[in-house]
C-alpha cells in the first residue's frame, strides 16, 4: 500500500512509499484513510528534527491527525463497516506508569509511550491502518471531512478539562475567557469557551481578514493586539501562541483565582522580559495557577467528539454576542497561520467550514465521490506528495 513516510532525523527524506498492509496484530479492527492533517509536529517530523521509526525499521509513516472508514472489524469490538472514526495518537508505555496504568497515558511519567506517527509507531497517513477498539473513536457522521479536526480539539479539550479540576479546587465562578491567538488549536479553544457559555475574547495581531471574521462568526469577541481591555481581566486564558511576552503582558492584570493554561509552544532560546518579583506575586497573593497542556486520552477525545455532553453543569449553553475590539493593532500578513482545507486548483475550489469555520492542518483533496476519488495530501508549499486511489468516501 502507499504511505506518506520519511526516515526520521533526515531531512528531505520524505516521500510517498510502497509500504506493507498493516500487520494483524497492529488490530481487529481495519480502516480505509479518508483524510490527513498536517500541523507543526509533522513539518518538524519532515525537517528532521523530531519522530522515530518503529524498532527495526528505517522509514516512519507519518500522519497523526486523521480521519477514516471501517472497512472490517471482528466481531465485539463496537464498530462495523462504514462507521467514520479517529485514532487516538498515544498508546500506553509497556510497564505500565502510574498515569497510563489508569488510561491517563497523555499524562506518562517514564517516557515509554509511544505514538502513530510520531514515536516507534506508524501514523495514519497510508492507504489503510488497523487499529484496537481502545484507540478507535467513532465520529458523528454528519461532520463528514470536518472529522479530521478531531485530534486538534482534544488538545484544547484536555486543556478545558483540567482547567476545570484545578478550578473546582474551591467554590468558582468563572465568567470571562480570553485565547491568546487565532490559529486553529486557539479557534478550537474558544469554540469550546463559547460553547461553556464564557465571554470570550480572541486576542491576535492582525487587524482584518479571515481570523476576526471566523472569530465573530463563533460568538466570540476579537481583541487586537495592544489594548486588551475588558479581556486582560479574564478569569480564565488559554494561550495558544507560544509567545511568552504576550502573556506576561496580559498577566500584569491582577485578577484573582485565575487560571491560564499553556498550549502554544516557545521556540528554544526566544528572550522575554520578566519581572519575577511581580510574577510571583501575583501568582501567591491571588492564588493563581499557570500550568501546561499537550496530547490527550480517550476521554478527551470523547469530549471533543461530544462536546454537547462535556458542558459543565454551571455553565449557560446560550452565548454571547459576537463582537470586535478596536485597538493598536500590528501590520496583517504576518501572523499566527490558520491553514484551510481546499480542493486542488484543477478542480472546482470548495471550502468546508465547521460550524465555526474553523480550519485546521494542510489538507487538500478531490471532491468527494460516491465510489472512487484520489485523495493527495499536500505538505509544505502544497506539492502534492501522494496519491492513492480511497474508495467508499462520503
Amino acid at each position: 500500500m502507499r504511505a506518506i513516510t520519511v526516515v526520521p532525523g533526515k531531512q528531505g527524506s520524505v516521500a510517498c512509499t510502497d509500504m506493507p498492509e498493516p500487520p494483524a496484530e497492529d488490530g481487529p479492527v481495519l480502516v480505509q484513510t479518508q483524510a490527513i492533517g498536517v500541523c507543526g509536529t509533522d513539518l518538524e517530523i519532515i525537517n528532521g528534527e523530531y519522530g522515530s521509526a518503529p524498532p527495526g525499521q528505517d522509514r516512519l509513516i507519518i500522519g497523526h491527525e486523521s480521519l477514516g472508514r471501517v472497512v472490517e472489524a471482528a466481531p465485539g469490538t463496537g464498530f462495523t463497516a462504514g462507521d467514520l472514526v479517529v485514532g487516538i495518537v498515544r498508546r500506553r508505555d509497556p510497564v505500565p506508569c502510574p498515569a497510563c496504568a489508569a488510561g491517563h497515558w497523555d499524562m506518562c511519567v517514564n517516557g515509554r509511550y509511544t505514538e502513530r506517527g510520531i514515536k516507534d509507531r506508524h501514523g495514519y497517513a497510508s492507504e489503510r491502518y488497523r487499529i484496537h477498539p481502545e484507540y478507535l473513536v467513532t465520529v458523528d457522521p454528519g461532520l463528514g471531512k470536518l472529522g479530521v479536526l478531531l485530534e486538534p480539539a482534544t488538545v484544547v479539550a484536555k486543556a478545558w478539562d483540567h482547567i476545570e479540576r484545578i478550578g473546582h479546587r474551591a467554590a468558582w465562578a468563572p465568567q470571562t475567557v480570553l485565547v491568546t491567538g487565532a490559529g486553529p488549536i486557539g479557534l478550537l479553544a474558544a469554540l469550546l469557551s463559547v460553547q461553556r457559555g464564557y465571554q470570550t475574547y480572541v486576542l491576535d495581531r492582525v487587524t482584518e481578514g479571515r481570523k476576526p471574521a471566523m472569530v465573530q462568526r463563533l460568538g466570540a469577541t476579537y481583541v487586537q493586539s495592544g489594548d486588551f481591555g475588558e479581556a486582560g481581566k479574564a478569569d480564565i486564558i488559554i494561550e495558544c501562541t507560544g509567545y511568552v511576552q504576550m502573556l506576561l503582558e496580559v498577566g500584569a492584570q491582577h485578577v484573582r483565582y485565575r487560571i491560564t493554561c499553556l498550549t502554544g509552544v516557545s521556540a528554544a532560546g526566544s528572550e522575554a522580559t520578566v519581572d519575577p518579583g511581580r510574577l510571583n506575586r501575583n501568582m501567591v497573593l491571588q492564588n493563581s495557577v499557570i500550568f501546561g497542556s499537550v496530547n490527550a486520552n480517550r476521554h478527551h477525545y470523547e469530549m471533543a467528539a461530544n462536546p454537547a455532553t462535556s458542558r459543565p453543569s454551571w455553565t449557560s449553553p446560550t452565548p454571547s454576542p459576537p463582537s470586535t475590539i478596536s485597538s493598536a493593532g500590528e501590520p496583517n500578513g504576518q501572523g499566527l497561520e490558520s491553514p484551510e482545507v481546499t480542493a486542488p486548483s484543477s478542480t472546482r475550489a470548495t471550502t468546508w467550514p465547521l460550524t465555526s469555520s474553523v480550519r485546521s492542518g494542510s489538507i487538500s483533496m478531490a471532491p468527494m465521490k460516491k465510489h472512487t476519488a484520489p485523495i493527495r495530501v499536500w505538505l509544505s508549499a502544497r506539492a502534492a506528495l501522494c496519491t492513492w486511489p480511497v474508495t467508499g468516501l462520503m
